[in-house]
């Protein structure tokens, strides 16, 4: 969904998902609404000692300035924890490529994580300690305002609380949260990264499958997206850790074959079908006086009639536009810009001319690491 940058701080980027402007009037709305006022002002009340005044807080469209003052404000405090985690990994020397408000939160992108316990350990604590301050700043706030500015009593007192509970609630270990990363660092104090996430995300599904039967008994949808999120980043971060470690210390030419599957482009694809039969595969790379010009597939004929076939040449089939690594490159890195161009192939340029590396070659590679046991490039 489409994101709108709004400012930048410490040269990172802050922006606001579509998603959160829309449900921005809906949460507005909730906060403002007869039910939370009262019960937020009781609790407002007893922290600040000064009584607030129910009648003034619901008279006309002051309700929906509550709301709108506390939804807003909520917001920065989401933004302001997420520059906690920011801070504490530049802190590391890593880098921070945005920082995003969504529905359900924010998302501090770093650019990567560190794979050190107590390094993970600070910048994941660092978030929720983040909101405690803010709180308590919220709390002392409280003190300093006069008894007459009642709306404003009232929101800062609700920050103050809900500062608090998002601190609290974010320490869940349910991973990928504060709490679940967590979780991983301490674990992964006397354990290898890899199983102490495949842990850690296991612990983190289970906390998806408790929000979601807890949403649908209180009919919330905020805890069933809350738990679609967990499940799929706990297992999409699992996997990812999984490939790193099969694929780490391997550099992208380790994982290339050699340029023996090669078709020439003026062949016609029923030449190039007749290949696939004869050598047992999937995919070629495609040369031209001896260059690699493209990679060409069992998917990029398997709708053809035997005349196109016979008519068409490997040419006009082949995919040139596809992703280039130098030779070495992390595999693990290339795997991911390989996704995130959704190609199925890559160009390898080394010292001795341009290769192709594929899917198929990343699979074979970690199925060998994963059978081997061995730490060493093949």
């Amino acid at each position: 969904m489409r994101n709108f940058h709004i400012t930048t701080v410490w040269g990172i980027p802050i922006r606001v998902n579509i998603s959160l402007l829309v449900f921005l009037p809906v949460l507005a709305w909730i906060i403002g609404s007869g039910t939370q006022i009262e019960l937020y002002a009781g609790i407002v009340s007893a922290l600040s000692g000064t009584s607030l005044n129910l009648t003034i807080l619901t008279a006309g469209q002051t309700p929906w300035v509550i709301g709108t003052a506390a939804a807003v404000g909520l917001f920065v405090s989401v933004a302001l924890h997420e520059l906690g985690h920011a801070g504490a990994a530049m802190r590391y020397g890593l880098g921070v490529e945005s920082i995003t408000l969504w529905i359900l939160g924010g998302l501090a992108s770093l650019e990567s994580m560190p794979k050190e316990w107590n390094r993970e350990l600070v910048i994941a604590l660092a978030g929720p300690a983040v909101s405690v301050l803010t709180g308590v700043v919220c709390y002392a706030a409280l003190f300093a305002l006069p008894a007459s500015a009642q709306v404003t009593l009232f929101v800062v007192g609700w920050l103050a609380v809900t500062n608090l509970f998002l601190a609290v609630f974010n320490m869940l270990p349910a991973f990928p949260m504060d709490g679940g990363r967590v979780l991983r660092a301490l674990l992964a104090r006397k354990r290898p990264y890899a199983q102490a996430t495949r842990i850690a995300a296991r612990i983190g599904t289970g906390f998806a499958v408790v929000f979601a039967v807890v949403g649908v008994l209180s009919f919330s949808p905020m805890l069933l997206l809350l738990a679609l999120f967990v499940y799929g980043a706990a297992s999409g971060e699992s996997r990812s850790v999984a490939l790193a470690a099969l694929l780490e210390g391997l550099t992208v030419d380790d994982v290339a074959s050699p340029l023996e599957a090669t078709i020439e482009a003026d062949a016609s694809v029923e030449d190039l079908v007749d290949r696939m039969f004869a050598d047992r595969r999937t995919e070629f790379a495609v040369t031209r006086h001896g260059d690699v010009v493209g990679v060409v597939t069992v998917g990029d004929f398997r709708e053809l009639s035997k005349a196109e076939r016979e008519a068409d040449t490997v040419a006009d089939l082949m995919e040139t536009d596809l992703p280039r690594f130098v030779s070495d490159m992390a595999a693990f890195d290339a795997l991911v810009e390989l996704d995130t161009a959704r190609a199925t192939a890559a160009f390898v340029d080394g010292p001795e001319g341009t290769r192709m590396v594929s899917r198929e070659d990343f699979a074979s590679a970690m199925e060998m690491r994963r059978l081997v046991g061995s730490p060493e490039p093949f």
